[in-house]
């Protein structure tokens, strides 16, 4: 993998995590236009760190402001905070639970099969063009809609099928606020994707670190600042996006990649 290839891999990473179009999904696309068999998985594991960083960055006042609620002697602040990241936490279960049984399977299906990568995009224009459908009363996140929003989550484990669409658009769906919808799942992605990162790692660490690496250390450096910054940029821009604009733009995108990369990668 050259420099300007780690570059643009990195690019895709942060600017696809955030927005609905699937971040996996465009980098085996991302993968297959540059010929390569299979990307090292240490520099997949740094461009997935960079990312869930750059939402740190983001989200910082609202993970400080969530940490300091636990802990003031405000019972309603406290009660609302610790309600609010248990609601988190129970959102990750079902990507937890498909992680830890189908990962492995899913890889073996879609890893360096673009095309089948393209019916799971179509599969997300579907769901975003779902979400705006619908006219749901409106409602809070609670136990359960943080439940119902971690199994759309849980779903996007499959390449291609967007994470932040399927959580987004779930919770449009149930009734949730756009700008609601949007903040709840950027800090739910962050425990998903710090999970997988650590899963990768220790895959890493089972094969051998360092053993069979075809990127050279400039390459990683390269490719986690473009996949932090672009993370960053993405990720600003995409909650101004969702709160003043519907996402029927994202789903004809998909659907138009979707069908592009089913017949002509096949």
């Amino acid at each position: 993998m050259s420099h300007w290839e780690a570059i643009v891999l990195g690019l895709i990473q942060g600017l696809t995590e955030f927005l609905p179009v699937s971040s996996s999904g465009h980098l085996e696309l991302g993968k297959s236009l540059f010929g390569l068999a299979e990307v090292d998985l240490t520099f997949s594991i740094l461009v997935h760190g960079a990312t869930a960083c750059s939402t740190l960055v983001v989200f910082r006042n609202d993970i400080a402001q969530l940490i300091t609620g636990t802990l003031t002697s405000d019972l309603d602040r406290r009660t609302t905070s610790r309600n609010y990241i248990f609601w988190i936490a129970v959102s990750v279960i079902p990507a937890v639970l498909v992680a830890f049984t189908m990962r492995h399977a899913l890889e073996d299906f879609f890893i360096n099969h673009p095309n089948r990568v393209g019916w799971s995009l179509c599969a997300t224009a579907v769901i975003l063009f779902a979400s705006e459908r619908l006219k749901p009363k409106k409602q809070n996140i609670s136990l359960k809609t943080g439940l119902l929003i971690g199994c759309a989550q849980a779903f996007a484990i499959v390449p291609g099928i967007s994470r932040s669409g399927s959580t987004i658009g779930a919770a449009i769906a149930l009734g949730i606020s756009r700008e609601e919808a949007a903040r709840f799942s950027f800090l739910m992605a962050l425990p998903v994707i710090f999970g997988a990162t650590a899963l990768e790692l220790l895959d890493l660490y089972k094969d051998g670190i360092g053993q069979g690496a075809s990127v050279s250390w400039q390459s990683y450096a390269l490719g986690a600042a473009a996949a932090f910054t672009s993370g960053w940029v993405a990720c600003q821009w995409k909650i101004r996006f969702v709160k003043r604009t519907k996402m029927h733009t994202f789903a004809v995108y998909c659907l138009i990649v979707g069908v592009l990369a089913s017949i002509l990668l096949a």
